[in-house]
């Protein structure tokens, strides 16, 4: 089975995301108005990832449904 250029790509993107987690697992500070968290900055970066992959998912589907009531 060959792989197409889609999955080299998406290989190269875990890996590069791997790398830079594991690089990044020291404990940082994260001030939020009134609050101070102390934090892995490997969870930060992860959390933010998937609340940055959840939004677009959301608004896509979103404009997908304006589109299709539009027809």
């Amino acid at each position: 089975m060959q792989l197409k250029p889609k999955h080299y790509v998406l290989i190269i993107a875990i890996g590069l995301f791997l790398i830079i987690l594991i690089q990044n697992s020291q404990v940082i500070f994260l001030y939020f108005l009134f609050w101070r968290i102390q934090i892995s900055l490997v969870l930060l970066i992860v959390l933010i990832m998937v609340i940055g992959f959840a939004s677009g998912y959301l608004t896509h589907s979103i404009i997908l449904q304006r589109r299709k009531q539009k027809r």
